[in-house]
């Protein structure tokens, strides 16, 4: 190879990585918030693994999850005990087969309302929702992110430590909850295609 050929190739190779490395740097919480903002409704299904410190093995779980923005949430567990949790507006309706279907209001559960609205507000890309409850760190790039939600009020604190939401684009992939009394859960989602 000629050296003026072996001259380009490296630096053409500088300019892909040097373009690499801008694009990662430019990857800020704005731009992930527009990106999540844009859908509009979604399907997938989950699999969701709670490990508790009182028994050995995880108790897994899974289903189907359903977004339409801006505030309706379902998941619909079918494996180990189907269960249909409903979340429309400050609503959250329990379905399970053979009990009483149950609705409260998620005003009178603040706590149960800063966990719903991680998952509600990161879907919607409502950073504003989000940074009323949660201190927010954005790390990776924009085909691989990773979004730590810290609660900033004590009684929330003493519930859930944190949760770790990560994805590629304007999808999300996994949710994390790592409570404070040491307990924790893992949902891997798996989008389904629109028909």
């Amino acid at each position: 190879m000629p050296e003026v050929d072996r001259i380009r190739a490296i630096v053409g190779a500088m300019l892909v990585l040097a373009a690499s490395a801008a694009t990662a740097a430019d990857w800020k919480l704005p731009e992930l918030m527009q990106l999540l903002a844009r859908n509009k409704a979604g399907k997938a299904i989950f699999v969701e693994k709670k490990y508790l410190g009182i028994i050995d093995k995880p108790i897994e779980s899974s289903g189907e999850l359903a977004f339409t923005a801006p505030d309706r949430l379902e998941k619909r567990t079918l494996r180990p005990n189907p269960e249909l949790l409903i979340l429309a507006g400050d609503s959250l309706t329990i379905d399970q087969p053979g009990k009483r279907r149950n609705t409260v209001s998620l005003q009178a559960y603040p706590e149960i309302a800063a966990f719903v609205e991680s998952i509600r507000g990161t879907l919607a890309g409502d950073r504003t929702l989000l940074e009323k409850v949660y201190t927010l760190e954005l790390t990776g790039s924009a085909e691989k992110w990773q979004l730590l939600l810290v609660p900033t009020q004590a009684r929330m604190l003493s519930i859930i430590s944190r949760i770790r939401i990560g994805g590629s684009h304007a999808d999300v992939n996994t949710i994390d909850f790592d409570q404070a009394d040491g307990d924790r859960s893992e949902m891997v989602i798996t989008k389904v295609a629109a028909r």
